[in-house]
């Protein structure tokens, strides 16, 4: 498989999001380095930009970094990558060199005659800017002990008080993660203005060692929150907090979960073979989110040399979970734990390294690992029987690094040498369809993705049937949600956040785009909907969050949201291990 690089190029215009400064230029990250360091960056690392400005003007420009999309066929195979392609609708077959401006800011500059850009009469797609914002892992460790927010304003702790006041109305608190509540030691409604949404339950952690871990997993049923932290998964009434069934306790740390639940509303666990450092992930339990009941139970065999279960990664595409390991997948029916078939090496040596499920089952190999024709390539795969509908091979120094959505497909890469990013969408049949042709500074949340490339690891991003939403960075002050076109790669329209701090879309339903405007340390967060068409699209208040729980609220570094049917969550997704303090897992806020 192609190695990762052994660290990113230094931040330009645009550098990426909550990352360890690098000595970057405009757009150098804010955010502290965390205590030990960034892990080593694995697949879908996103790379820092150079310093790049505006796009180039149109001219004979590459526009991406893909060629054309291979027909179906036999299992996986792909065409002759290398060999010379088809034209197709955008002229010369594969695209994707950025034109490199003079100084950050400045129009990309036209290539002379001669160049290496093998794609004509487009403009330049390879803007100057980062797309993925990374939450740094180690960075919960300088969150829960202070700093600064980049904004000149005090971040908190969230630590518990001993004494309560009278006259609210008490949010369930167990304290231990796992008890019914009843006691409100926070306090969070106390003072709760008119107008201001209720915490209507607050869970605090589970221990954690002092090295910190993963809390990576939270699903909503119609009468069920439940969430994954370390070697647990608890249930709780979306209501009232009180637990839906007992907490489930592993016999060693959760190592991944489906982000996606089945129809009926049941996920899939993995968690480690034991607790050495040569345990691998390869635990599989399947539980009901409604009941607590455990289902099947497996375990997922290694693959060939190089290609292990140290960690893996899980979806669900309809009946069909995915287990992908390293260099394969093996695919199991949910419903009852038998396996289906394997996703392996195919064609001209490209092992399958990451797959992303939902309506649609997306797999990502990387080909040719040390050679000349080293690529990536993304196919849609047949989730009942893993072969291939179609594959869009990329162009040599693109790695695809996070897919936004599957249905419609839009993705995210990037290009180290090249230090530069690209956004695509493609039609149901592969092709390609759009690519972002503006240059904007993004600033959507994506995980670290060290030894796999995590593509549905991104939170802030929203996508419809037409519209790409992703949120701009603002270094203070309030930030703008941009809808992108899918049709074409153009700005549809902007709106800026409606308080002082940044807002992050959330998913869109019924017309309206749903978005969650972040707290402050002195004022709750707000959930807003947006009207996706018409001409206006000046944002509704649907929740204010409490001032009284501001502190704890903003506290989330490393989190996930989510609204359902009223309700706003937010959740840890990472815990420190901190022992002295009481570490917050999960909110619940509603009227």
């Amino acid at each position: 498989m192609t190695q990762p690089p052994s660290q990113p190029p230094h931040g330009g215009f645009g550098a990426p999001q909550n990352q360890p400064p690098q000595g970057g230029g405009h757009g150098a990250p804010q955010t502290p380095p965390p205590p030990q360091g960034p892990p080593q960056h694995g697949y879908g690392y996103p790379q820092q930009p150079g310093p790049y400005g505006q796009p180039g003007q149109p001219g004979p420009y590459n526009p991406g970094p893909y060629g054309q999309p291979q027909q179906p066929g036999a299992y996986g195979q792909p065409g002759p990558y290398g060999q010379p392609q088809q034209p197709g609708p955008y002229g010369q077959p594969g695209y994707g060199y950025p034109q490199q401006p003079q100084y950050p800011g400045a129009p990309g500059t036209p290539p002379g005659g001669g160049s290496n850009n093998p794609f004509k009469g487009k403009p330049a797609l390879i803007i100057g800017a980062a797309v993925a914002a990374l939450l740094v892992v180690g960075g919960t460790v300088w969150a829960v002990t202070g700093g600064d927010d980049g904004k000149g304003k005090k971040k908190p702790v969230a630590q518990k008080t001993d004494d309560a006041k009278a006259g609210s109305s008490a949010p369930v608190n167990p304290g231990d993660g796992s008890g019914d509540g009843g006691e409100d030691p926070e306090d969070l409604n106390a003072g709760r203005q008119a107008g201001e949404a209720k915490v209507l339950w607050y869970k605090e952690a589970p221990d954690a060692p002092g090295s910190g871990a993963d809390a990576d997993g939270m699903w909503i049923t119609g009468k069920t929150a439940v969430k994954a932290a370390y070697k647990q998964l608890s249930a709780y009434n979306v209501g009232d907090g009180k637990p839906s069934w007992d907490t489930i306790t592993f016999p060693q740390k959760i190592c991944a979960t489906t982000p996606q639940k089945t129809s009926d509303d049941k996920i899939v666990v993995a968690y480690m073979s034991g607790g050495s450092d040569r345990a691998k992930c390869n635990q599989l339990q399947e539980i009901d989110l409604v009941s607590g009941d455990k289902g099947w139970k497996g375990q997922v065999a290694d693959g060939a040399l190089f290609d292990s279960t140290l960690s893996v990664e899980l979806s669900i595409t309809g009946k069909t979970l995915m287990v992908g390991r390293s260099q394969s997948g093996t695919a199991y029916d949910v419903t009852n734990g038998d396996k289906l078939y394997d996703k392996k090496k195919y064609g001209n040596a490209c092992f399958p390294a990451a797959f992303a499920g939902g309506e649609k089952l997306i797999a990502v190999a990387s080909c040719g690992a040390g050679t000349d024709k080293e690529h990536d390539e993304v196919q849609e795969l047949d989730p009942k029987t893993g072969k291939a509908k179609w594959t869009q091979p990329f162009d040599k120094g693109w790695r695809v690094a996070r897919t936004y959505s599957v249905s419609p497909l839009v993705v995210y890469s990037t290009n180290e040498d090249k230090k530069a990013w690209n956004i695509s969408t493609f039609t149901s049949g592969g092709k390609f369809r759009s690519q972002v042709g503006f240059d904007e500074d993004f600033a959507p949340e994506c995980g670290w993705a060290i030894l796999e490339r995590d593509l549905t690891g991104c939170q802030g991003v929203a996508v419809d049937d037409n519209t790409l939403y992703l949120p701009t960075k603002a270094t203070t002050g309030a930030n703008e949600v941009v809808a992108i076109d899918l049709a074409n790669g153009k700005e549809k329209w902007r709106v800026k956040s409606p308080a002082d701090e940044s807002m992050l879309p959330v998913k869109t339903e019924g017309g309206k785009l749903i978005a969650y405007v972040e707290p402050s340390y002195d004022a709750g967060g707000q959930i807003v909907s947006i009207p996706t068409g018409g001409s206006s699209h000046k944002p509704s208040k649907l929740l204010q969050n409490p001032e009284s729980a501001a502190d704890i609220e903003n506290s989330f570094f490393s989190k996930e949201i989510d609204w359902v049917d009223g309700r706003f969550y937010i959740s840890t997704s990472r815990l420190s291990g901190n022992d002295d303090t009481k570490e917050k897992l999960m909110l619940a806020y509603g009227k």
